[in-house]
């Protein structure tokens, strides 16, 4: 198995409309994916911002190419992400799971 890891920062005041969009718009995007085993949606926050860490685990990297393209380690956004990420780094990273 393969964990895809993706992270990102909202402001404080978009925290919970950021929260629900995922929760609606891109975590079943995930979940109907053919190979998606789960995911884990981090948040910690300050004053000023929410940064999020999401963990999705996969059973391949042919799965997460169906589900990110061919170019797998490229993140992938929403149009709707514009609304609320500060920043859209460019790049996630992935890990073989060797233990769970």
């Amino acid at each position: 198995m393969i964990a895809r890891i993706w992270e990102g920062k909202t402001k404080i005041e978009h925290l919970s409309e950021y929260k629900n969009f995922m929760k609606v718009r891109a975590i079943p995007d995930y979940s109907n994916t053919i190979g998606f085993v789960k995911l884990m949606f981090l948040k910690n926050s300050d004053n000023q911002y929410a940064y999020f860490k999401l963990i999705t685990v996969w059973e391949n990297l042919e799965v997460i190419k169906n589900f990110a393209g061919q170019d797998y380690e490229i993140a992938k956004y929403y149009p709707e992400d514009k609304k609320y990420l500060i920043d859209f780094p460019e790049k996630v990273t992935h890990f073989e799971i060797f233990a769970d």
